[in-house]
Order: C-alpha cells, then sequence, then structure tokens
C-alpha cells in the first residue's frame, strides 16, 4: 500500500479510536525497536514460547521470528497477555532460509549456545542489528542453526544447574541488550515507515470493525 494511502487511512480509522488509546500507541511505539528480534527455532513448549512473546513485547521488540520445521507454534493467551496482538510474526519452514532473510535485512544472526566460539552476553556488539536465536531446552539449537550463524553467545551463570529455560533466557538477553541500546546514541528506534505501518497494525487492533472501516476507505479513495 502507498505511504500516503496508509497516512490517511491512520488518520481515518483513528477517529473511531479513543483518545486515550491513541495516546498509548503513539508512546509505546516511541519506544519499539525491530533493531533487535528474537528467532525461536522449532520451540514446541507451548507456555514458555508464549512467555517469550509476553517478554518481547514488554522489552519493546516488535519482530518475532518462528522456525516451524516439525512443531507449530500457537501461543497461549493465557500465558502472552494478549501480547500476541501487538507483535508482528514471521514464519518460516526451514532454519536455512529464515537466516537468509535475516541477513538480507542486514541482522547479524546470534546464536545463543555454550558454543567454543561464544561471548558473554554483556560483550555482545549491538552497534548493528542483531537477532538472537534460541533453541529447544531438550536439545538446544539444530546443526544447522549453528553452522550458519555468524556469532555466539553465552549468558554467565554461577550454579550447578547450566542452562536457564528459553523464555527465562530470552528475558535476560532483552534486558541486557535493549537496557544498553537506551543508554547509547544508536538509531534502535523505528524508522518513519516503520512508525506508520506499526501504529497502523495497532489502531486497527483497537477499532471495532477496522476491516469493513478500511474496505470502505479504500473504496472511497479509489474513486
Amino acid at each position: 500500500m502507498d505511504t500516503n494511502i496508509k497516512r490517511e487511512l491512520l488518520v481515518y480509522l483513528s477517529t473511531y479510536a479513543t483518545e486515550n488509546k491513541l495516546h498509548k500507541i503513539d508512546t509505546i511505539a516511541a519506544d519499539r525497536t525491530k533493531h533487535v528480534t528474537v528467532v525461536m527455532e522449532d520451540i514446541f513448549q507451548t507456555h514458555n514460547a508464549s512467555a517469550v512473546v509476553r517478554s518481547s513485547d514488554c522489552f519493546g521488540v516488535q519482530d518475532l521470528y518462528v522456525i516451524e520445521k516439525r512443531n507449530t507454534f500457537s501461543p497461549l493467551n493465557s500465558v502472552a497477555k494478549g501480547s500476541a496482538k501487538w507483535v508482528e510474526f514471521h514464519n518460516f519452514k526451514s532454519t536455512t532460509s529464515c537466516f537468509h532473510d535475516l541477513k538480507r535485512q542486514g541482522y547479524t544472526v546470534v546464536a545463543t549456545s555454550p558454543h567454543k566460539r561464544s561471548i558473554s552476553l554483556h560483550e555482545l556488539p549491538i552497534e548493528k542489528k542483531v537477532a538472537l536465536v534460541f533453541g529447544t531446552e531438550s536439545v538446544g539449537l539444530s546443526k544447522e542453526a549453528l553452522d550458519l550463524a555468524d556469532e555466539f553467545v553465552t549468558i554467565p551463570m554461577f550454579g550447578f544447574t547450566e542452562s536457564f529455560n528459553i523464555s527465562v533466557s530470552v528475558a535476560v538477553c532483552l534486558y541486557d541488550i535493549m537496557q544498553r541500546l537506551r543508554n547509547s546514541s544508536f538509531d534502535w528506534r523505528l524508522s518513519e515507515d516503520e512508525l506508520l505501518d506499526v501504529k497502523l497494525a495497532w489502531v486497527k487492533q483497537v477499532v471495532s470493525g477496522s476491516e469493513i472501516l478500511e474496505k470502505k476507505f479504500l473504496e472511497e479513495w479509489a474513486r
């Protein structure tokens, strides 16, 4: 859709939303980012995967990449607490195609793994866009993911247990990276076009009958 049409559609749909909701959308969108994204490879623990969605939304991460080789991802609303409405999902059937798409967009693909080349989380460079990849708790990331990753990162731990569950790992990683980004001079917030797309998607979520209203608007615009 043309950018000008998107802007006009946003203005049109906004007339059907309350001032309070519009203010909240503006405020939250201003702190949203695509500089960091989360990738889940074949996650089958629905409860934990749903918690990842919630954490991503809470930390302001807009995009989630879901690789479904064997398992279908379906977040539980009782855990995600409605957060799935506010983030954007990108679904892939293979790790290779997902990683190629991320790299094409300029992301450094970072495998979270106790790999021999792993660096500590707080040492991970964040000047460029980062895609954090998480695997299943039972087997971790696939060989395919490890072979194609650009970097490897691990979370420092000091107990007898060697790993966190995926939802905790995601929360720890996002907290560290988002804190560093917010204290940096890096351009990590959404671009003007990205901001428009996000606001439009969110307004559609809060306006009752937005699909019908959008269809009416586009029909009138075409005349």
